[in-house]
């Protein structure tokens, strides 16, 4: 039991190493110039991208209007400008203000038990005890055991966050049934630091409003991220040895 702990302990103070050790190496060759902006790529080319796959109703032929005008799903006379093949563009409004959250929860446990046995009688072999145990015994009250228990947790989460940024994202996929597929990257350095915004989820095309933009509550699977890297953020963050640590240590 013991080497296997020592075993996985020792993979992961070396996968740990090598990532630290990689990371390393990127954060010194920023040294004296700060963190580099990424160059500009292709979405579905990304290192871990994968098609959006979900359940999509059985396809439905669009039924055909002979000497129509009109053609099914238009909403103007005119060319609808807004973003709907791969490739287009689209705004993203982020406005998530004074969203607050708290949990408090708490338990508390107690448990008492007490038992009482005796032999009063056993073919007469109860009276021989008090020649095998030093002290005199009684039948009676032979066996008595007690017990108490008690647990008290507590525990309580309070958050406040507020984000307001708009961003432009790319139709990286049209899915069967309409869905649009949307993935957006923004970097703004700012002395040395860099902040990065990242937006990716699947949207309808009628939520698109007619400035070709959606709100960030209509975008479902929604996964956006707002960090940095530099040199405030290395501030702000456990050295890789404290944090290697914690992951380890089970006390």
């Amino acid at each position: 039991m013991i080497s296997r702990i020592l075993l996985r302990t020792t993979v992961i103070a070396l996968a740990v190493g090598s990532l630290s050790a990689c990371n390393a190496l990127s954060r010194l060759s920023e040294v004296g110039s700060g963190p580099t902006v990424s160059k500009i790529e292709d979405p579905t080319q990304r290192a871990g991208y994968q098609p959006v796959v979900m359940p999509m109703p059985q396809p439905v032929a669009p039924p055909q209007n002979a000497n129509s005008l009109w053609r099914p799903g238009s909403r103007a006379f005119f060319k609808d400008q807004r973003a709907k093949e791969i490739g287009d563009i689209l705004t993203v409004a982020v406005a998530i203000t004074n969203e607050t959250a708290s949990f408090e929860s708490k338990l508390t446990r107690s448990r008492e038990a007490e038992e009482n046995a005796g032999i009063t009688g056993l073919l007469g072999f109860e009276n021989s005890l008090n020649k095998i145990l030093p002290d005199a015994v009684n039948p009676a009250t032979l066996v008595g055991s007690t017990g108490t228990s008690t647990n008290t947790n507590s525990g309580k989460t309070e958050r406040n966050e507020s984000l307001t940024v708009s961003l432009a994202a790319i139709i990286t996929q049209v899915l069967p049934n309409g869905n649009l597929v949307i993935a957006g990257k923004q970097e703004i350095r700012v002395n040395y630091e860099m902040r990065e915004l990242n937006v990716q989820g699947i949207i309808r095309p009628e939520d698109i409003s007619s400035a070709n933009s959606v709100t960030y509550d209509k975008i479902a699977e929604a996964r956006i991220y707002y960090g940095g890297r530099g040199v405030n953020s290395d501030l702000t963050q456990p050295r890789y040895g404290q944090q290697l640590l914690d992951v380890i240590l089970p006390f």
